[in-house]
């Protein structure tokens, strides 16, 4: 399937996902980005396993994921306030376009971080 950059661009909305150590931490970035507007929500997985290797060991350690739904214009702000708050040196921080759905969904995700 072939994605073009039409459709990507007409939701005007992106996805990040990043991963904690705690619960804690989790929640406290979560609110954070909603409260200043960089996010419209941030939806928290329940903790899962990541097995990887960092600086030449393998880890394997309980996380939790961050869904941050936003606005495209406020990607980087909030891409920078996830890096100022975690604890992590090189925190997961990855976007992928939403190039569709909900109409109203999608207008609500604009309006909260204007």
């Amino acid at each position: 399937m072939r994605i073009n950059s039409t459709a990507r661009a007409e939701s005007g909305a992106v996805m990040i996902q990043s991963t904690c150590p705690s619960v804690e931490l989790a929640k406290r970035i979560a609110e954070t980005l909603v409260q200043e507007s960089l996010a419209a929500c941030v939806n928290l997985s329940a903790p899962s396993l990541s097995i990887y290797s960092w600086e030449n060991k393998l880890h394997c350690d309980e996380e939790f994921t961050l869904t941050v739904k936003t606005s495209a214009g406020r990607q980087s702000q909030c891409i920078a306030r996830i890096r100022e708050l975690h604890s992590y040196d090189v925190p997961e921080i990855i976007v992928l376009p939403i190039i569709g759905g909900s109409n109203a969904y999608l207008q609500w995700i604009a309006h909260e971080t204007l």
